[in-house]
Formats: structure tokens, C-alpha cells, sequence
């Protein structure tokens, strides 16, 4: 199965500015630039890389958990995970820190603990991303 996104560029690096759209057409025309990805903190001006990846790593990860939650005879009732990645300017991407509160009737947090890691470690992204730390905490809520 592939998916695609388009990501359209003009200009500079840093005065230049650009879109992306994806095939779903979740994202159409969704704005993009240096400002957003280096320079804007509160993260209001466009989108950027990294969002759209802890995007991926969030909901993946959210995904192959329930589905190791269901099969361990305690399916959750919410999931609520965040992937937080983070960018050092001049090296790269560093890591991608996965925080998840989940709602889960009949489970213990030791059998959480441990299906959480799994899906950690399963998730198609998890494993796309092993060229950088992917932490979690994952608790119960």
C-alpha cells in the first residue's frame, strides 16, 4: 500500500515559502516556511516537518496499541497520545517522545506498561524512525 503527500517550494530557504497537500486531502494547500518550522515557537504560522511527522508517530503508534489492547481481551476506551519531535537546527532530527494517557477498564498498569512498549517498539513509524531516541510515558488516566 502507498500513500503520497506533494510538497510544492518557491523561492529562498528563508524568504521563500511553500504548500503541501496530501492524497487524502486532509491537508490542501497548507502553508509552509522557514519562519514556521525555525523561528516560530508558538507554531501558528504553517506547518512544518516535524509536526507532520509526530502527527504519523502519534496516531500510529495510538493504532497498533489499541489493536495490542484488543487482543489482549482489554480493548481501550481512549487513547490519547502525543509525539513531541524535536529538531536541533544543524544536526537533525533528535527524537521523537511519545507521552499517552489511555482509559483502559480491566487492565493493570504493569500490562499497560507492557503493551505500550510493544507498540512502541511495532509501530510501522517507531521502526521507521530508528535512527533517532523514541521514547514514551505512558500511564494510565
Amino acid at each position: 500500500m502507498d500513500r503520497h503527500a506533494t510538497a510544492a517550494w518557491q523561492g529562498t530557504l528563508k524568504e521563500g515559502k511553500g504548500t503541501i497537500d496530501t492524497q487524502s486531502g486532509a491537508l490542501k494547500g497548507v502553508p509552509y516556511s522557514f519562519k514556521g518550522r525555525f523561528e516560530d515557537e508558538s507554531g501558528k504560522s504553517g506547518t512544518n516537518p516535524e509536526e507532520l511527522l509526530g502527527a504519523a508517530h502519534a496516531a500510529c503508534f495510538a493504532m497498533q496499541l489499541s489493536h495490542f489492547l484488543a487482543e489482549n481481551g482489554t480493548p481501550a476506551t481512549k487513547l490519547d497520545a502525543k509525539a513531541v519531535v524535536t529538531l536541533v537546527p544543524g544536526t537533525g532530527i533528535t527524537g521523537s517522545a511519545i507521552t499517552l494517557v489511555g482509559t483502559v477498564p480491566g487492565i493493570d498498569a504493569a500490562k499497560f506498561k507492557e503493551l505500550a512498549d510493544k507498540a512502541k517498539a511495532e509501530c510501522p513509524v517507531s521502526r521507521a524512525l530508528g535512527a533517532i531516541n523514541v521514547s514514551l510515558d505512558a500511564k494510565l488516566g
